[in-house]
């Protein structure tokens, strides 16, 4: 969970200069969604960086990470915040 009003700002920045694609959210409960795809390597970089540091100003008291799968063809397109 994050706790940050900026936290999407930093998010999809970090993926963009990863080389990766998705988007992020924040929900009403006050964590943070999203979906990431790119090269494995990106991606995990990218997890650990969600896990530990995130935005300057975030609280990051758990990471969790769902529906992991390998896929042939990137299904989306830059990086955004959804709302």
């Amino acid at each position: 969970m994050f706790s940050c009003q900026y936290t999407n700002k930093y998010t999809e920045k970090e993926g963009l200069r990863l080389g990766l694609v998705g988007w992020v959210k924040n929900t009403y409960s006050g964590t943070v969604v999203g979906q990431v795809q790119g090269p494995a390597e990106q991606v995990e970089e990218m997890k650990v960086w969600l896990s530990k540091e995130g935005s300057p100003s975030s609280r990051i008291t758990k990471a969790s990470f769902s529906n992991q799968r390998s896929i042939d063809k990137l299904e989306l397109s830059g990086f955004s915040t959804r709302f």
